[in-house]
């Protein structure tokens, strides 16, 4: 199956290259997302855990599959959502046409690259995929026709991939380390999982820690996140909705898989202490940054740390439930967000801003952007019944039973990102202008992801399907008890 995709995603690269139009390359867009997307429903049905090659280098479990279909859902409604949002940028002349088919192709590529790292069971394949994506997604935020851009794409690569230098020579250091104490040496996740008890626990908490950094700093977690607020606030909005929704979890998803393995050993408390110190950190960081934006967009994108950091407090607590809840967050967290970046195109489409003081009349002028924008703020401060409260509401309960202190704390953080979101919401939508713009036509393209995104995120907080649970469910088992 890795192959076929492998040969679908190079197919969609040509094709794209193949494509003399917008619409065609849009298109093949929406085909590969939908045949990633069906491809891990041909895995989940087929039966797992299963593994890929003679070597085992590619693998699928339950946590592969939770990733492979979410992503691949998000990439589909990007997909969807570029059709009327690429002209509107070309337009405004923020894109040049003749840049158009490069964008299909870095899309398409990373898509590619983001499938194939869920799918590396060998952890030094998984690497490769991540600096993938780090270039694809660095390209993309860079084609727009901004000097701005260009800063934020550099800032991205850069520290990204110097944090990713830390995460390398962790491998490195846990491959010899399986070498030395299990004969054999090995960086394929489940060999590693399965055999993690007799690994040294000192040994296994310093590779840890280097792996750590990278995946950190992939996902925005503070202090490696200083590239995230500019990248996603100068990305065209459909490519912020990605970077937010689908690449920040490939770090947390690199996080979990390591942690899979020295939760077998003594270091697990230690290291959980670490990564709730981390959390916390990012939380705060955030947090206040959101009381003085300005910028919807880089709102948003500090939005992302402090619930980065929330789910990396639910990973460090490190109980079945509190991994199920981690899991169930990240899936609604990425609706959420696409949701509020997807709004923002709207709104920035007809105020060529992201500017809170230019946008006036928006409740009238713009209704769906602004609603959606409504009810993804809503959604992502976990309010009821939205989908984010009860993962919310049960990590802040198993937290208690860590720490009282950091209960308070953290629920003192949500509560500030809750009130920077309100603020910044009633601003926007009461300013208002006798002499208003007028209203400019949103394609059907752009409404149809807003739409289905914030039925989503409601519905869900209200009838969760029993089989998605239980997908979650065995996707927290890989994490608490391997394989």
């Amino acid at each position: 199956m890795i192959a076929e995709y492998s040969v679908a995603g190079l197919a969609a690269v040509l094709l794209t290259l193949a494509a003399r139009s917008h619409k065609p390359m849009n298109l093949v867009s929406i085909a590969h997302s939908a045949a990633a997307f069906a491809l891990g429903m041909h895995v989940l049905q087929a039966g797992l855990p299963v593994s890929y090659l003679q070597n085992g280098y590619f693998f699928a479990d339950s946590l592969t599959i939770f990733e492979v279909l979410l992503s691949s859902a998000m990439f589909l409604l990007a997909s969807i959502y570029a059709s009327g949002y690429v002209e509107s940028l070309i337009r405004s002349r923020e894109l040049d046409r003749k840049y158009v088919k490069a964008f299909y192709v870095a899309f398409n590529l990373l898509l590619s690259a983001t499938m194939l790292a869920f799918f590396s069971n060998n952890l030094a394949l998984l690497w490769i995929f991540v600096e993938m994506t780090t270039l694809f997604a660095a390209f993309l935020i860079v084609i727009l026709n901004t000097k701005e851009n260009i800063g934020a794409a550099l800032k991205y690569v850069f520290l990204s991939s110097t944090a990713m230098l830390f995460t390398f020579v962790g491998l490195i250091f846990l491959f010899a380390l399986s070498r030395l104490s299990l004969g054999e040496g090995s960086l394929n996740w489940d060999f590693l999982v399965s055999n993690a008890p007799v690994l040294p626990p000192a040994l296994v908490a310093i590779s840890f820690g280097f792996i750590f950094i990278g995946f950190a700093a992939k996902s925005g977690i503070v202090p490696f996140h200083t590239w995230l607020p500019d990248a996603y606030s100068r990305s065209p909005s459909v490519i912020s909705a990605i970077l937010s929704a689908v690449i920040s979890n490939i770090g947390i998803y690199g996080i979990l898989r390591v942690y899979a393995i020295a939760k077998q050993t003594d270091a697990a408390p230690a290291l959980s202490q670490m990564m709730m110190a981390f959390g916390i950190l990012s939380m705060a960081v955030a947090v206040f940054s959101m009381l003085r934006q300005e910028g919807l967009k880089k709102l948003i994108a500090f939005s992302s740390i402090e619930n980065a950091g929330f789910a990396l407090v639910g990973i460090g607590i490190g109980t079945p439930v509190a991994l199920f809840w981690v899991l169930l967050h990240g899936m609604v967290h990425s609706m959420a967000k696409a949701l509020l970046f997807f709004s923002t195109g709207v709104l920035h489409m007809q105020y060529e801003s992201n500017n809170a003081r230019r946008i006036v009349n928006a409740l009238v002028i713009q209704p769906l952007g602004s609603w959606g924008l409504i009810i993804g703020s809503v959604a992502i401060i976990g309010m009821p019944p939205f989908a984010l409260f009860l993962p919310k509401f049960f990590m802040l309960s198993e937290l208690a039973s860590v720490s009282v202190a950091a209960l308070v704390a953290v629920a003192v953080l949500l509560l500030v990102g809750a009130a920077a979101f309100a603020l910044f919401l009633t601003r926007i939508m009461s300013q208002t202008s006798s002499e208003g713009p007028a209203t400019v036509p949103v394609p059907a393209g752009m409404k149809m992801p807003i739409v289905l995104l914030a039925l989503l995120v409601a519905l869900l907080g209200l009838l969760m399907p029993q089989a998605l649970m239980g997908i979650i469910e065995s996707a927290a088992q890989a994490v608490t008890g391997g394989i």
